[in-house]
């Protein structure tokens, strides 16, 4: 038996993804954003609102990065999504991020999130929403496998659970993905 919940904005899983930009003077700056994802094999959207310093970035240079938040790092990525950089100008300094300017984007790259998308803005679409290509995908070698390739168990990706307001890790592998379906046919 079900039971029914009404229209809720409940989707799993949700990536924590860190945007970064840089403000009109230079500096850096980080915001946590749930609601995104890909848009094509080659593109992101990001669904963010207009009064976010951030979207103000990404209209004014164009560039963004979209880092993946990781188990490690669960408290600086919870506060750069509690504290608007309109009110805290500070506000990646004191999560304790350190910013590498991307040498494919005008945008940081946060070298504590080992994974990031490096963007360049396509257009915003009719209801605000960000519409990225994706220029390059880094990461670091902390969570590379023996295969070159990313490995999940040491990436330890989160996703943001909106039922309970928490943040839960990504990780135990139960299948093939286009192998194992195979298997009905």
């Amino acid at each position: 038996m079900r039971k029914n919940f009404g229209a809720k904005s409940w989707f799993y899983p949700l990536p924590v993804l860190i945007i970064g930009t840089y403000n009109e003077d230079g500096t850096a700056d980080a915001m946590n954003a749930a609601w995104g994802g890909l848009y094509d094999a080659d593109k992101v959207v990001l669904c963010l609102s207009a009064g976010h310093r951030t979207t103000k970035n990404i209209q004014a240079t164009g560039d963004f990065t979209v880092s993946f938040a990781d188990a490690a790092n669960v408290i600086p990525a919870d506060y750069v999504g509690m504290v608007s950089a309109n009110s805290e100008p500070k506000k990646l300094e004191k999560s304790g991020f350190h910013i590498t300017k991307s040498e494919f984007v005008n945008a940081p790259l946060i070298n504590e999130l080992p994974v990031a998308l490096e963007c360049r803005l396509i257009k915003m679409n009719e209801d605000g929403n960000i519409i990225g290509q994706i220029v390059n995908v880094s990461a670091d070698e902390s969570v590379l496998g023996a295969d070159g390739s990313i490995n999940f168990d040491k990436f330890r990706p989160i996703s943001f659970d909106p039922v309970h307001n928490a943040y839960r890790v990504i990780g135990e592998k139960v299948g093939n993905a286009f192998r194992d379906g195979g298997l009905l046919k």
